[in-house]
């Protein structure tokens, strides 16, 4: 266990940020599978930009890598483009 004041702290704020990229990185998962598993083309093309706007903030913040984010953008495009 940490004995100094500030290692105490960052325990506690590694935990919180733990937590938050947690939430953002399922929120973004399930997302991502209601957009895959979308059948109707309106509803897809509605969906599309806010679901690439949540993977490009999770790359943004290093959550996720930016690699892994244009992995999932060109799957989702490629979704898309078939419907």
């Amino acid at each position: 266990m940490a004995h100094h004041k500030s290692s105490l702290k960052r325990i506690r704020q590694d935990e919180k940020k733990r937590l938050r990229n947690r939430l953002y990185a399922k929120t973004t998962r399930n997302a991502i599978k209601v957009l895959s598993n979308t059948t109707d083309k309106d509803e897809v093309i509605k969906l599309y930009p806010g679901v690439v706007s949540m993977i490009d903030k999770l790359a943004k913040r290093n959550i996720i890598h930016k690699n892994k984010a244009a992995n999932l953008k060109s799957k989702l495009a490629t979704k898309v483009s078939l419907l």
